[in-house]
């Protein structure tokens, strides 16, 4: 009678261990395929986010000159007309990230700045200069330059970051929609995000 109950323990004990390293190793290989999806998924957003805008101006550029002390000046002017291409970028391939399999988390660490890029088309009209003073290609820099930070201002007025940055936040949002479908828990450095809407509210 000992030996049929000490067999019958020692099978409940065979069958429990098998069982056991069974869902383990099921758990394992449920957590190694939620940490390979989560990092194709980063992979798949690492992309340049664009957001594009165009401006107009009409600038008058004037440069006086003394000749012989303040007695005669000798003035030179342009009308240039400006079309300008602006665009905002995020380079997503740049995010740092840290996956801890253990906790089930998604920490991203930082996301890259915007990177702006403005491409003005300059039109002359009306070139007025004279002898004692010429354009030269100083001129044509020192415009550039008056032209480049009046749109950057103009830019800074308009909505063009803020669009640029829900594009972000769009692209940022799939990362949630992610984890939260397999159960992980995403963190933007100490920040955790349990809903979508936190995005817009974290400083990027």
């Amino acid at each position: 009678m000992r030996k049929i109950l000490f067999g019958v323990i020692i099978t409940l004990v065979v069958l429990f261990t098998f069982k056991y390293c069974g869902e383990a190793q099921e758990h394992k290989i449920v957590l190694q395929e939620s940490s390979t999806l989560i990092q194709e998924q980063i992979n798949n957003v690492g992309k340049l986010v664009v957001t594009e805008g165009h401006f107009s101006e009409v600038f008058n550029y004037k440069n006086s000159k003394e000749i012989f002390g303040a007695y005669f000046t000798s003035d030179k002017k342009a009308l240039v007309v400006v079309n300008a291409k602006v665009t905002i970028a995020y380079d997503l391939s740049k995010i740092e990230f840290k996956v801890d399999k253990l906790n089930k988390t998604l920490t991203i660490l930082s996301v890259p700045q915007e990177e702006i890029n403005i491409s003005p088309d300059l039109e002359y009209y009306d070139i007025q200069s004279d002898f004692f003073n010429p354009f030269e290609a100083q001129d044509y820099n020192d415009i550039k330059e008056t032209v480049k930070a009046s749109l950057i201002k103009k830019l800074e007025a308009s909505d063009l970051k803020k669009n640029a940055k829900n594009r972000l936040i769009s692209e940022l949002s799939k990362f949630y929609i992610l984890t939260n479908s397999l159960g992980w828990t995403l963190q933007y450095n100490e920040t955790s995000i349990s809903k979508v809407d936190e995005l817009h509210r974290i400083k990027l």
